[in-house]
């Protein structure tokens, strides 16, 4: 009962706040993330004992920050705004509402790919914006919200836009998933699991008690989705997924 005081909840929010900065050696302004789609679980723990962080986006190709926001005026679930001498622009007619590819412009923003003409020309439109191929929203004020890769995206049943990235975010904060990755087979989702063994070993698992609990993890996972998005079956990896240098699930390998 005395953590629904407002006043205890809130010093015990600043108490965390503070351990957990210490652990990232307390002498900073701000944690700035990047690099791969922030699990939304983790960021709202962050976000509710005032963890003073922000999440970046950028790209190589852009040298590399595209969108940035201070702490204090960051909105959760974004990547900032544009960053500094940055345009940032959704290909979309109704950007706050439809995802679109997001563009970039500016001066830092590569000349183009060395000795690859068709690969610049692909990238580099004629009005000099750069294409990320990913796909995102932006609100009234320029806050970008990603959605996911272009190549990644999902058509359901009935046409509708499924962002894998965004179930695979939800799938990995349930108990023992290690990772996922989304397949798409005929008009039904797949997970496919690789669990953290490790834990599951800990406490005593067995295969089957695993199975059991990856099942519970999918009726829990689609009580969270729109009906268009719900997974039909788990299947579980032995082996951690295959990925490229930059530690991103090769999920071409995956998808039949």
């Amino acid at each position: 009962m005395l953590l629904h005081m407002p006043v205890i909840s809130t010093k015990v929010k600043e108490k965390i706040c503070e351990q957990v900065t210490q652990a990232f050696g307390g002498q900073f302004y701000e944690i700035i993330i990047g690099g791969a789609a922030f699990n939304q679980e983790i960021e709202s723990f962050l976000n509710q004992i005032k963890f003073h962080y922000t999440v970046g986006y950028g790209a190589t190709e852009t040298a590399p920050i595209m969108c940035y926001a201070d702490y204090k005026t960051y909105v959760k679930g974004s990547c900032g705004r544009a960053a500094l001498h940055m345009k940032i622009k959704i290909d979309s007619e109704d950007p706050e509402n439809i995802p679109g590819e997001i563009l970039a412009k500016g001066p830092n923003v590569m000349l183009g790919y060395y000795k690859n003409e068709e690969a610049t020309a692909s990238a580099i439109d004629k009005n000099g914006w750069y294409h990320t191929g990913d796909l995102g929203m932006m609100d009234g004020d320029g806050n970008i919200f990603i959605k996911g890769r272009i190549k990644n995206m999902l058509l359901g049943p009935s046409g509708q836009n499924i962002y894998p990235e965004e179930i695979e975010d939800k799938l990995n904060s349930l108990a023992l998933v290690n990772e996922s990755v989304i397949i798409q087979e005929g008009n039904k989702l797949v997970g496919l699991v690789y669990p953290d063994f490790d834990e599951s070993k800990s406490m005593g698992f067995n295969d089957t008690d695993i199975k059991n609990i990856m099942e519970q993890d999918r009726e829990q996972l689609n009580s969270m989705l729109p009906h268009y998005c719900k997974i039909s079956e788990i299947r579980i990896h032995q082996e951690e997924f295959e990925k490229t240098p930059k530690r991103s699930i090769k999920r071409y390998l995956y998808q039949k």
